[in-house]
């Protein structure tokens, strides 16, 4: 009777010339990538410099809003720190532009991070305040137009309704944040009620490569019982009736734009709706109350336009680090305690990203080398009773299946066998895959690092696009989630081999099901994190080297094989309360089915 053994000597020097082709085609289409990037770095070059030329004739701060209004009454007034450059519109007092100074937006057309990051721009941006007067009639400030004046980072835009005054006092303070203060007189006069509402409606533009990861990052975030609780919308609508919102956010893969009222929003709703194709991800509209003192409105807010780097986001200590999403419980835990520190340890080395990660994986397996070893070891054992195992299904193929059942799980019995224990480091791997599904696509420090074809280890890599689409693959091939799938299948190869086949007509072949997976693996990672992708290649290449190694210089199967026959001699092992449940169970189910079958003869 042949024997599944993984593989042989043969098959290692095949697994060894795959990985040289492999890392050889890596440095091709490195050395590729860095021939190409050259080129372009020379084009946005004469292009900036064209740029700057032309920037040098223009006034630095007022400028045209929008030519189709008269140029006397609509104007923009421009204030800048390191971080940001914001631009406040006369026409609704509100804040037109805003541009991160230090990032950049991923650009089409080059395939690169070139572009300026703009969170708002072409009027995809528009708040305001909307009171209802004593006619019942609803007036909003995002219709009016005000009048500016300027001193340094300050700017108060005043606007009169009515002999009414209203004032927007902003003011660009350190890094990422803009005072928002509003300011009324004579309001009293107009409005019926003590409450306004509050109106944003905001289209999310496209700033990242993978445009379906970033939509499903573009979301609501907003907190409440005095910052405390955090809750996010990432559906069609939000709702909350009961809660006073701290602050309201809208969350983009590695960017927010979030306003916090002082005294918070109340009735709150919002509606979100997908966009399919073009320069915006998403459409959002805000809908929130705010109360009036004496029917003036007096209050001051906040805006933050900010990265959605942790270091920064806790720094504010408004719970804004739930922007960031690593996760709930224990796998946010794993990456705010371990992958993060990890990981910026070893990028304080000085290491490209991408070797970041490949000690981050070495890291990891030596973590659970003791937990793998046992695996691996189990493994072996498996394939040296696979025989014995061979041998009970042929005896018992036509006795009752639970019959047969038992017969096996004793033959693992006595060999002193737990199948349970392979079950271990299955059940660790899962919260580490799902801790780094979140962590390689949110980790801004990898934002735009390449590393050998990979351009932005957050996004896909695309060097073999395709001419037409694919279902669920789209119109590329990620040669970092190609790798992975290979290794993971030669993985399976190896390991298939103690995988008991069913012998019920009916059941699926375990074998055909274990190869299908790796294949279907390529579809998850075809469009996600380069990162991930690389992760995984390197992990399961180490899986191979311990099988290997295992195989031919530690384990020896002549000598697990004494053993089994020397624990067949003695006194089988009690039973654990997990195989007595199993028994008890299979036992139960034995008789049931002896009861069905006495009751169908009968009725014959």
């Amino acid at each position: 009777m042949q024997q599944n053994n993984g593989l042989d000597k043969n098959q290692l020097i095949s697994f060894a010339l795959f990985s040289l082709i492999l890392i050889g085609a890596m440095f091709y289409f490195q050395n590729k990538q860095a021939r190409e990037q050259m080129a372009i770095d020379a084009q946005n070059k004469t292009a900036n410099a064209k740029v700057a030329a032309q920037n040098a004739t223009k006034p630095a701060i007022v400028t045209n809003l929008n030519d189709s209004v008269k140029t006397t009454s609509i104007q923009q007034v421009q204030l800048k720190n390191k971080e940001l450059t914001l631009a406040v519109s006369t026409l609704g007092g509100q804040i037109s532009t805003v541009q991160l100074n230090e990032y950049k937006a991923y650009n089409r057309k080059t395939d690169t991070n070139d572009k300026e990051l703009l969170l708002f721009d072409k009027n995809n941006s528009t708040y305001g305040f909307q009171f209802k007067d004593k006619t019942g009639k609803t007036f909003n400030t995002k219709d009016l137009v005000f009048t500016p004046t300027q001193n340094g980072n300050t700017v108060t835009m005043q606007a009169n309704v009515n002999g009414a005054v209203i004032q927007f006092i902003y003011t660009l303070m350190d890094k990422y944040t803009v005072d928002f203060n509003v300011k009324t007189q004579g309001l009293s006069q107009l409005v019926s009620d003590q409450k306004a509402n509050f109106v944003w409606d905001f289209n999310a533009r496209e700033m990242e490569k993978g445009r379906a990861q970033e939509q499903t990052h573009t979301e609501f975030n907003y907190t409440f019982d005095n910052y405390s609780s955090f809750d996010y919308d990432g559906r069609t609508s939000m709702d909350e009736p009961d809660e006073t919102l701290n602050w309201l956010g809208i969350k983009q893969q590695f960017f927010a734009a979030v306003i916090e009222p002082q005294n918070g929003f109340k009735n709150s709703k919002g509606e979100q709706e997908m966009i399919d194709e073009g320069e915006f991800l998403k459409k959002f509209n805000f809908d929130g109350q705010v109360d009036l003192a004496g029917s003036e409105l007096n209050q001051n807010f906040k805006w933050y336009f900010m990265p959605l780097d942790l270091p920064l986001l806790k720094s504010y200590d408004k719970n804004f680090d739930e922007l960031l999403p690593l996760g709930w419980s224990f796998i946010g835990s794993m990456n705010r305690w371990f992958f993060i520190p990890m990981y910026n340890l070893i990028s304080s080395w000085g290491l490209a990203a991408g070797w970041v990660i490949f000690l981050m994986t070495i890291i990891v397996k030596i973590i659970l080398s003791p937990v793998m070893f046992k695996q691996h070891k189990l493994s072996a054992m498996m394939r040296v009773i696979r025989p014995e195992i061979d041998e009970v299904n042929a005896k018992y193929k036509d006795a009752d299946p639970m019959k047969k059942q038992q017969e096996v799980m004793s033959v693992y019995r006595k060999a002193g066998v737990n199948q349970m224990a392979g079950c271990l480091p299955a059940l660790l791997q899962i919260p580490i895959f799902y801790a780094l599904f979140r962590f390689f696509p949110n980790m801004i420090d990898l934002r735009g690092k390449s590393f050998w074809f990979a351009k932005d280890l957050t996004a896909y890599d695309d060097v073999i696009k395709l001419p037409f689409n694919i279902p669920f693959l789209g119109e590329h091939l990620s040669i970092f989630a190609i790798a992975c799938t290979v290794v993971i299948l030669i993985y399976t190869v190896m390991t298939s081999g103690n995988i008991q086949q069913p012998q019920q007509e009916g059941m699926p072949n375990m074998k055909v099901l274990m190869y299908i997976f790796p294949i279907t693996f390529l579809f998850f990672l075809n469009t996600s994190a380069s990162g991930l992708s690389w992760y995984y290649f390197v992990s399961n290449a180490i899986n191979i080297l311990i099988i290997l190694v295992i195989k031919y210089w530690i384990l020896d199967e002549k000598k697990i094989h004494a053993t089994i026959q020397a624990n067949k001699q003695k006194e089988p092992k009690k039973e654990g309360k997990f195989q007595k449940r199993m028994r008890e169970m299979m036992e139960k189910a034995q008789e049931q089915q002896k009861l069905q079958q006495q009751q169908a003869g009968k009725k014959k």
